[in-house]
Order: C-alpha cells, then sequence, then structure tokens
C-alpha cells in the first residue's frame, strides 16, 4: 500500500485511515482544501467548531478539557441516532483520530480521560483498522455510562467486537468479567429495541444464552423464540438441544403451553411434557395438548399429577390414544363429499387411453388382481367401505369371498389385509369384519386377516390391547406365513409403544435355529418399529446375535436386509447414542458388514439435518465397486432421510442426488429416485417430478421401477394431476411388462390415496415435529424397494402396508368445547417464514377463505378468518380446539 494516500482515491475507508494515522503528512490539508470550497455554511461551521475542541480537548486547563470534550460529545449523539450516511461529526474528526489517540495515551487517569475514552470509541467505529478492536478496547476503559445513546450502529458494532474478543480470551483463557458485563447492557438495549435477533446472536457467541431468560417479555418472547427455534436446525450439536431448552423455558414462564409441548416432543423429552401438563390448570387447553400428542404419534399415559380427575383423565387420555381420528375423518370426507367408494378402474382411467393398453388383456391374471387390490385399499382407505372387500355377501352381483379368491397364495394374504385398510383407524367394526377371516382353512387368508387386525389398529392405542389378545396366540403357530402376518400385524399396531410383552414373544424368534429366515426378518422389523428410536439395549442385542447367526447363503437373500434396518429403527434420530452398536457392527460377515454401518448411520441422524454425515454418505456413494456390494443403496437413501428435515438441506439434496445420478454406478441409480421420493414424500416438486418422469423410462428396469414408485410417493394423497397423466402415459407404455405395470399400479393407488385426504408426510406442525414410526414406515417400504424383484414383485408384497404408518388426515378440523366439529371460516395460503422479520407480517400468502374442515397442501398454513373465536393452538393442523372470545362482538 502506497504510503502517501492519494487525495482522488475513494475506495476502502479503513485502510486509507491507517496510512493517514501512520503517516501524519500534509496531505489530509490539502484534502480539506478541497472539500472546504463545497461545503455549506452550516457543515464549514461545525468543521470549525469541531477543530477547535479537539484543541482545547489538549489543553492542560482541565476545565476547557471538560467543556470541549462535553460539546464534542453532544456533536456526535445528536447525529449517530440515524445511521443512513457516516454522520458529519464522525466524518471531520477523521484527521484528528491519530492526535486524540496519542493524547489518550498520555493522559493521566481521571474522569476526563474515561469521557475522551467513551469519543474515540465511538470514532473508531468508521477509523479503526479491521481486526484491531479498537472500539471495543476503548469502550472497555471509558465510563460506564449508557451505550444506547450513541445510536445503533454502535452497539451493534460493539457486539460483533465482543465475539472477535470472547473467541479470542477463551484461546488465552483470560478473564471474561468486562465483556459480560458489556454484554448485559447490549443484549437489553437489543431486546427493548426489537432487535431480538441479534440479542440471540450475540449471546450464542459468548455461550451464555441463559441471560435471555432475564431480558424476555411479554411484547418479544414469541419473536425470540421463533428465531431460536429455527437458528436451531442449523447449529451443530450439542448446541442446537441447549438452544431449544431455552426456548422451552421461556415459553413456560410466558404460559405459551402449546409451543412448549411442541419443543418437548420435538426434544423428544418426555419430563418436558409431563411439565407442559402440570404448569397448565386449564381442562380445555389440555384437551389441545392431546390432540397435538397423538397426532405425534407416540405412546403417552397420562398420570393422575398431570390430570387430577379419574374422569377427565379417561377422556384425555381417549384423545391421546387417537380413538376420535376414524369419526373425525370421515367428518372430513362428508364435508368435502368424497364418500362415494372408487374403484381401481376410476383410477386407472383406462378409457383416456388411446386404444393399445385398453385392449390389453381382459383376463383376470393374478398380478393385475393383486394390483388392484392395492389400489383400492390406498384409494378407499379408512372409509370403511368400497366396492370389492365390503360388500354385502348376499348381493348377487358377487361377494367378498369372490374378490378374494381371485388371487393366488400369497396374493390372498394382501387381499384380506386390505380389507383392514378400507377400516382404518375404525377399530369395532374393523375386528368385527375380519372376523369371519379367521374361520378360514387357507393360510394365507388368516395371515391377511392377521395383518389387517394390525392395520386397523395402527395409531389408535386401546387400553383392552385388542391386536395383542388377537395376534399373540398365532405368532407360534406352523405356518411361516400366518407368524409373518401375526409379527407385521403386532409390529404395524405397536409401533413405538415400546411394549415389553409383546417383545418377550417376538424375542425368543430372533434366535430360534428352527424359524424360517423369512419369519426371523420379519420379526427384527417388528422390534425395531416398537422399539423405535428408544435406543433398547435387549432388542438391539436379539438383533445383532440373529445377525451373526446367519449362514453366508442366508446373508445373500434380499429379506435378510430387513435385520440390520430393524436394528437402524431402534436408534432412529437418536444421533451419538448409535455409536456402541456400530461398532459391533464391525464385527459382521464382510457380505453385510457395511449394508448394517450405512443403515445404523443414516437412522441414527435421520432429520437432524447433519452435514457432516451426509459428506460421509455421499463419500460412500462416490466409490465405484464391484456388482456384488449392496451397502450403497441405504447410503443414498440415508442422504435424504439425514436431509429432509428443513428446506434448505432438502434442496441441496437434490441437486447433489443429480450428480449422483450421473457419476454413481448402476447400483446407486437404482436407490436415488427412492431418495429423491423421500425427501418430497406428499410434496409433489416440479423439478424432481420431472427428474422421475425421465427415469421411469431408463433402460434399467429396477431403475424405473423406483422412479415409478416414488412417483407415487411424491404425488401421495395429491390427486395430483399431473403425475395421474403421466402414470396414466406409463400404464400403455409398459402394457406388455407385468411386473413395470405392477409398480405403475401401485403408484396410481398412492397418489389417490384416501380419494386425496391423506398424507405421508411424518413432518406435521409446520414442519418442526417429525413423527418416528411415521418415518420407520416410509424407510422401510424403501429399503423393501431397493430389491424390488424379491420383495414387492415376489411375495412379500405386503411389506406395501408399512406406509400406512406414515398416513395421517391433512385436514384441519375445527371443534367446539365439547369436541363437535364446528365449521367456521378460515383462510388458508402458502406459508411465509416470518423469522426475524419487523412489525407484524403476514404469515400466508395468496390465501382463499374456505369453512372448515378444509384440506392443507404441503407448505400451506391456515389462520382463522373471524375473531368470533380463539384456537387453542397457535399451529392450525389436525384437530383445534376453538372456545369463544369473551371480546367479540357481533359487527
Amino acid at each position: 500500500m502506497a504510503p502517501v494516500p492519494d487525495p482522488n482515491n475513494v475506495s476502502g475507508g479503513a485502510k486509507r485511515d491507517e496510512a493517514t494515522v501512520k503517516v501524519p503528512s500534509k496531505d489530509p490539508k490539502k484534502k480539506d482544501d478541497k472539500k472546504e470550497e463545497d461545503l455549506s455554511e452550516e457543515d464549514l461551521q461545525l468543521k470549525q467548531n469541531l477543530e477547535l475542541y479537539v484543541e482545547r480537548v489538549q489543553d492542560p486547563n482541565p476545565e476547557l478539557q471538560k467543556a470541549a470534550l462535553e460539546s464534542m460529545r453532544q456533536e456526535i449523539r445528536a447525529s449517530t441516532s440515524s445511521m443512513t450516511s457516516v454522520p458529519k461529526p464522525l466524518k471531520f474528526l477523521r484527521p484528528h483520530y491519530g492526535t486524540l489517540k496519542e493524547f489518550h495515551k498520555n493522559m493521566a487517569e481521571s474522569d476526563l480521560k474515561k469521557m475522551l475514552a467513551d469519543i474515540l470509541s465511538v470514532l473508531a467505529l468508521t477509523m479503526s483498522a479491521e481486526g484491531e478492536r479498537e472500539s471495543l478496547g476503548y469502550r472497555l476503559t471509558g465510563s460506564e455510562g449508557d451505550i444506547g445513546s450513541w445510536g445503533h450502529e454502535y452497539v451493534r458494532n460493539l457486539a460483533g467486537e465482543i465475539a472477535e474478543e470472547y473467541t479470542m480470551r477463551q484461546g488465552e483463557e483470560s478473564s471474561i468479567e468486562d465483556l459480560m458485563d458489556l454484554v448485559q447492557q447490549i443484549v437489553a438495549f437489543h431486546m427493548k429495541h426489537n432487535a431480538e435477533t441479534e440479542a440471540v446472536d450475540l449471546l450464542m457467541d459468548v455461550e451464555d444464552l441463559d441471560l435471555l431468560l432475564e431480558h424476555v417479555d411479554r411484547t418479544n418472547f414469541r419473536r425470540t423464540c421463533n428465531y431460536l427455534t429455527s437458528a436451531a436446525k442449523y447449529l451443530p450439536g450439542p448446541d442446537d438441544m441447549l438452544v431449544l431448552d431455552i426456548a422451552y423455558m421461556i415459553y413456560i414462564k410466558f404460559e405459551e403451553y402449546p409451543n412448549a409441548l411442541q419443543i418437548a416432543l420435538f426434544l423428544d423429552n418426555m419430563q418436558y411434557v409431563k411439565q407442559v401438563f402440570t404448569s397448565c390448570t386449564d381442562l380445555l387447553r389440555k384437551k389441545q395438548f392431546c390432540y397435538m400428542i397423538s397426532r405425534h404419534g407416540i405412546t403417552f399415559e397420562l398420570d393422575p399429577e398431570m390430570v387430577a380427575d379419574d374422569v377427565d383423565r379417561e377422556m384425555l387420555q381417549d384423545i391421546v390414544n387417537n380413538t376420535k381420528l376414524s369419526e373425525g375423518y370421515l367428518t372430513l370426507a362428508r364435508d368435502i363429499e368424497v364418500m362415494e367408494a372408487k374403484t381401481p378402474e376410476d383410477i386407472y382411467k383406462a378409457h383416456l387411453l388411446d386404444g393399445r393398453a385398453s385392449s390389453a388383456p381382459s383376463t383376470d391374471s393374478a398380478r393385475h388382481n393383486l394390483a388392484a387390490t392395492f389400489v383400492n385399499a390406498f384409494v378407499n382407505a379408512g372409509f370403511g367401505q368400497d366396492k370389492l372387500m365390503t360388500v354385502p355377501s348376499d348381493s348377487t352381483s358377487g361377494s367378498a369371498g369372490n374378490w378374494l379368491f381371485k388371487n393366488k397364495e400369497h396374493g390372498k394374504t394382501s387381499a384380506a389385509a386390505s380389507l383392514g385398510m378400507i377400516l382404518l383407524w375404525d377399530v369395532d367394526s374393523g375386528l368385527a369384519q375380519l372376523d369371519k377371516y379367521f374361520h378360514s382353512n387357507d393360510n394365507p387368508i388368516i395371515a391377511g386377516a392377521l395383518l389387517g387386525v394390525g392395520i386397523v389398529n395402527c395409531g389408535i392405542k386401546n387400553d383392552c390391547d385388542p391386536a395383542l389378545a388377537l395376534l399373540g396366540e398365532y405368532i407360534e403357530k406352523e405356518d411361516p406365513s400366518v407368524r409373518i402376518g401375526a409379527i407385521m400385524g403386532l409390529g404395524i399396531a405397536y409401533a413405538g409403544s415400546q411394549n415389553d410383552q409383546i417383545r418377550s414373544s417376538l424375542s425368543p424368534i430372533l434366535n430360534d435355529a428352527k424359524a424360517p429366515l423369512d419369519v426371523i426378518a420379519f420379526a427384527a422389523l417388528s422390534l425395531g418399529m416398537i422399539y423405535v428410536g428408544s435406543c433398547n439395549e435387549e432388542v438391539a442385542q436379539s438383533i445383532i446375535f440373529a445377525l451373526m447367526d446367519r449362514s453366508e447363503a442366508e446373508l445373500g437373500e434380499a429379506i435378510t436386509r430387513f435385520l440390520p434396518l430393524g436394528l437402524g429403527l431402534l436408534y432412529l434420530g437418536k444421533q451419538e447414542s448409535v455409536e456402541a452398536t456400530a461398532e459391533v457392527s464391525k464385527t459382521f460377515n464382510e457380505k453385510i458388514r457395511k449394508y448394517c454401518d450405512m443403515t445404523l448411520l443414516s437412522c441414527a441422524y435421520a432429520g437432524t439435518g447433519n452435514v457432516l454425515k451426509v459428506q460421509d454418505l455421499l463419500a460412500q456413494c462416490g466409490e465405484h465397486l464391484e456388482k456384488g456390494d449392496i451397502h450403497q443403496g441405504p447410503a443414498v437413501l440415508g442422504l435424504a432421510m439425514v436431509a429432509m428435515s428443513e428446506e434448505l438441506g432438502l434442496d441441496m439434496e437434490i441437486r447433489s442426488l443429480e450428480r449422483v445420478l450421473q457419476y454413481g454406478e448402476q447400483n446407486i441409480r437404482r436407490a436415488v429416485p427412492l431418495a429423491l421420493g423421500l425427501l418430497c414424500i406428499s410434496n409433489p416438486k416440479v423439478n424432481v417430478m420431472d427428474t422421475l418422469s425421465r427415469l421411469s423410462h431408463d433402460t434399467d428396469s429396477e431403475v424405473a421401477m423406483a422412479a415409478i414408485i416414488s412417483l407415487g410417493l411424491i404425488g401421495a394423497g395429491t390427486n395430483n394431476a399431473r403425475i395421474a397423466g403421466m402414470l396414466r402415459n406409463l400404464s400403455s407404455y409398459y402394457y406388455k411388462d407385468p411386473s413395470l405395470l405392477f409398480c405403475v399400479r401401485i403408484a396410481q393407488g398412492l397418489v389417490h390415496m384416501g380419494k386425496g385426504l391423506l398424507s405421508l408426510s411424518p413432518f406435521h406442525s409446520e414442519r418442526l415435529l417429525l413423527s418416528p414410526t411415521a418415518l420407520a414406515g416410509i424407510v422401510t417400504l424403501l429399503h423393501a424397494c431397493l430389491d424390488m424383484k424379491s420383495i414387492i414383485l415376489g411375495k412379500y408384497h405386503y411389506v406395501l402396508y408399512f406406509l400406512v404408518l406414515a398416513m395421517q388426515p391433512r385436514m384441519m378440523l375445527t371443534v367446539d368445547e365439547n369436541l363437535k366439529p364446528i365449521s367456521v371460516p378460515v383462510r388458508v395460503g402458502q406459508a411465509v417464514d416470518v423469522v426475524g422479520q419487523a412489525g407484524r407480517p403476514k404469515t400466508i400468502t395468496g390465501f382463499q377463505t374456505h369453512s372448515t374442515p378444509v384440506l392443507l397442501a404441503a407448505g400451506e398454513r391456515a389462520e382463522l378468518a373471524t375473531d368470533k373465536y380463539i384456537p387453542l393452538s397457535p399451529i392450525l393442523e389436525g384437530f383445534i380446539i376453538l372456545k369463544e372470545n369473551p371480546d367479540y362482538r357481533e359487527e
């Protein structure tokens, strides 16, 4: 850098000042002469005054010094209140910064020295060199006055310098007390002036978030907590948990219980959930909490401490157990007028295609009927009526029995189980209608009935445990298909319940040398479901021993993959807790070792957005290996599982999967469509839709099948017309290939799932919470799809029913204080992210007004369009209790 600054140089201010300070040449004077010509009268006056003050400050007479400093301070303060341009006093004092610094150095300790330090601290705002932290240095030696009076920009600059200084002192392990006093002042200033985000950032930098609790008040706690929860996604562990802890405490402090409950569920901290119940005294609000817990899908027992009155407790426990779900769902269906049962033909819409496909096989092939069974089950899920299975048996047009027998051996299992899907969530009539199949002599039908019982009970808990009572005795039967039906039924009905009674009956199967491989695989999977995310040691041990006992030949079977998956589900989302088990997995046979490793890693970090794990998994996908290696499939799925939790990571992941597609080996390309399906599940993004549409015509049939199933997943329950059209065209394109056609049919069933009232997204509460059981169901299906030919297209097609764990009505249903549905106007529009924005910005855009119940698509948010009622939860999804607004006056 030139020692003498060029007067016409307009570049970087800070650099030029360094020069000015170092070389007090005559140049600045020359520059000022030039400037003086075009200064206005006032400015000239101000400039001369300031120069006078600078001279007076150096006067030996303390009185004069004091007066000069006072006047200088007034001038600066008057001008720093707004920060649109550099304030004039700072501009005119630039040339004198060096002189004042020198003088300050030689001054004796006194109040005057402190006053000068204050002024230098403000001047350093525009004058000091990068990284010198002069502003902070002078501030610490200056007087203890109010910092806010120097203006907002000064405070922000100080906060930045404190963060740097703090990091440096931590390294040197020197005292930070003086810094913390300043932090206190700055945080108080920010919180009063609507700059909560900056206060939080500063406290994160100096690792002292507890200070927040003292400074939040009624006016700013919502914005503060909003920022904390959204920042948590981008923080490394364990900071993210700390931040959420603080947010939880703030919410509890201001009695904002629904939000506190959400954070408690996010942290998976049952003590916190309990605390929310014990802190809140209002029974109505407790009912709303129960609806939130039931939507999250965890098993939760209320105790007398949380709800004292027995009758109330029973009623609340009923809500937690989800017993009202079927009723609410059917209310929605009647309101939207979609109760009419649909047949698979209504979905295929073959008449819209050209001649060649519709004239395809009119005969009943078993594969064709099996596809129709699934389509029928998905489309009429939860409606309690259809045209294939629930037809009254005396009608001449053919009875339910007939459809059952249009399926071959294992096809009958799926057909009988589909009845459970149609009566989903309606336990009483479901068990009554499935009962007839238990008296059959045909093993596959009994197996299907057992699985059907599990499906009907999915997500619905019941004190008398009907599913366990019915299925328990079939676990030890001779026939493997019956055993699998019972085991899988238990896995679905009790997912996430951590029921020890079931563990004691399923664990022995894992280590039973005589049990067939598929029974062992499903037992491991069901245990994984029941103990999902619990890190249960005993279950983990049983599955590990089962894996060690497998022979070389068995490890080559596709169905064996369910063993590592069951093990992975135990640690779903539990991050570091998986490490001990991951170490043990390194001792397995090399055929399955890496597969197990990838599965454990991807499950443990599912939904955490952990960037380092994404890099590890990408590294695995980058290797070019021999044909026999299977571990890259779960690594690709893992990428999607880890990155699916927040929007930014999700978009980045979609882009990096494009690269993986271009450069990856064949076995990786087969998994990429499935990963895309998981990232955008029930949320058909156009770019992903196009990629999958391209891959659905791929020369490798495995890639094409995965892409077709994924098209079904991204459109699941949306009735998306564009995907429906793509699938219709594919059905005519592949009309001669039964396997691919089967996949197209399944995808068509998924797109029209629940006639467009259901969603498969495991996220809820505005994408904050991830339901572990829902994710477990989806991931299981995706792992099965890694080897389509032997599982889905083989005899284990009923694995598709694991999706039922993720099925939830995408509704918002308002109920009154007696939990009876009421209709109120609501606005539904695209959600807008308003974190950290000033004022009270609109939270939705492009809205339409409907009356409840309403459907919410991915990325949509609802808000009440009337002041007559107050919702008891800030997030309008699922069941919302409204109470009348006492201040409401009719217009």
